[in-house]
């Protein structure tokens, strides 16, 4: 495994810009782009994802990194459920919702793993 530097070495981070750039795109269209609350929420959502683990990195330790990590795999949580209701809102389609709750998934579970490795490494 490749030493991780800075913020922008880790692959959960790296994903996590993918769903901002995601979620910014998607949410220009059409109706989805008109209703500002949820809009703004999924947008906030998913710039949390990225800032929280940036943030994290630059902790004292690893157990105030596994809590920031804890807060944006939570953001990527939400940004699932603002999918939904979109899709329900018929704001977006399956297919777009799809292609994104997969996007969030694949975030919130690197994420996840990267919480995980440091909480084993500083109990073990």
């Amino acid at each position: 495994m490749a030493m991780i530097r800075r913020f922008e070495d880790i692959q959960a981070w790296q994903e996590a810009r993918k769903l901002v750039k995601m979620v910014y795109s998607l949410t220009n269209k059409d109706s989805f782009s008109k209703d500002f609350g949820m809009r703004d929420q999924v947008r906030r959502a998913s710039v949390s994802v990225m800032a929280n683990i940036a943030e994290g990195f630059d902790c004292e330790s690893k157990v105030e990194f596994a809590r920031f990590l804890g807060i944006a795999r939570r953001s990527a949580v939400e940004v699932q459920s603002i999918l939904y209701a979109a899709l329900d809102t018929e704001y977006i389609n399956n297919d777009e919702f799809n292609l994104h709750d997969e996007q969030a998934r694949k975030t919130k579970a690197l994420t996840g793993g990267f919480k995980r490795s440091l909480t084993n490494k500083s109990s073990g």
